[in-house]
């Protein structure tokens, strides 16, 4: 065993993930219901591990808001499962929010063919990691989150380093605990969800862990962008069929139209929802409600206070 060998079979060995899990040893002689059964039960607790880590998480949102205030990017960089989340995360922020492409980007390990077939010994160096955030042209208004399950991933280091150094914020989201992060960020998430039911396979509770953390830091910072009324998600973007008509059914459901009304509606403005619901429940035309958004940083609530006041 040579020097590089034996310090990765060393870090191995440490971490939670990669240990047995004393509640799923007999899951070899389990029937359908029980594997079911042993594996729900491990997830139940990923939950309660990630609440608390809801400081750190709010942390993020804020940085993450304050960047794309600034004109900056959140910018996720992973390998394997972990980097397949970050790109499930960006990819369904537009569609959601009505967010520019640009604004949400993920970056994996071996690139695009990375996320469909796996692209063994690209996440073995810090240089592609670095290099992943030179290619999309890294810059201080950004925020860089890496995510890793082990907190050892060499590419996510690499990626984490470069962004410290041309003074980005940075975020690390791990499923092992803080105690065994050997790499200093801005705010770092740790879940320590413990033993996967299958050892090392961290596309578990690991990966349900990332997920649920990824899921409150967009929608967190889109909320805080203007992005949602009341509980709704307003700001989305009209690009099939199903969305056509939720927007239509949002509009029915806050101004009191019908279909049809509600059809005509979205029609006069351009398509775009907030628009629309300004118009009718502040009674404005068009360009007035563009301009009321514009000055109110997209809130409806404000935009409608100030009518109001």
């Amino acid at each position: 065993m040579n020097k590089n060998e034996q310090h990765l079979f060393s870090q191995l060995k440490k971490l939670d993930t990669e240990q047995r899990n004393a509640s799923t040893r007999e899951i070899d002689l389990a029937d359908s219901l029980e594997i079911a059964r042993l594996i729900n039960n491990e997830d139940k607790k990923v939950a309660f591990k990630v609440e608390n880590k809801l400081p750190e998480i709010a942390q993020a949102i804020d940085l993450i808001k304050e960047a794309f205030e600034a004109g900056g990017r959140l910018i996720y960089a992973g390998a394997g499962t972990s980097g397949r989340l970050g790109i499930l995360d960006a990819a369904e922020c537009p569609p959601t929010f009505g967010s520019d492409p640009s604004q949400v980007v993920g970056l994996i390990a071996g690139g695009k063919d990375a996320v469909f077939e796996a692209q063994e010994g690209a996440e073995d160096f810090e240089e592609n990691g670095r290099q992943a955030l030179r290619k999309i042209k890294l810059n201080s208004k950004d925020v860089v989150c890496g995510l890793a399950a082990s907190g050892r991933t060499p590419y996510v280091h690499g990626a984490l380093k470069e962004a410290a150094q041309k003074g980005c914020h940075t975020i690390f989201v791990t499923t092992v605990p803080g105690s065994q992060i050997t790499i200093d960020v801005d705010v770092l998430i740790d879940i320590p969800v413990g033993p996967e039911v299958i050892m090392g396979s961290t596309r578990m509770k690991s990966a349900t862990a990332q997920k649920m953390v990824l899921n409150m830091l967009t929608t967190g910072a889109m909320i805080r962008g203007g992005k949602v009324y009341e509980n709704v998600m307003v700001d989305l973007q009209l690009t099939n069929q199903k969305l056509e008509e939720r927007s239509k059914r949002i509009l029915m459901m806050f101004a009191d139209l019908d279909y049809q009304q509600a059809k005509k509606l979205l029609d006069e403005a351009g398509g775009h929802v907030k628009t629309a619901l300004l118009m009718t429940l502040g009674d404005i035309g068009r360009k007035e409600a563009r301009n009321r958004l514009k000055e109110n940083d997209g809130f409806i609530r404000k935009a409608l206070k100030e009518l109001n006041d």
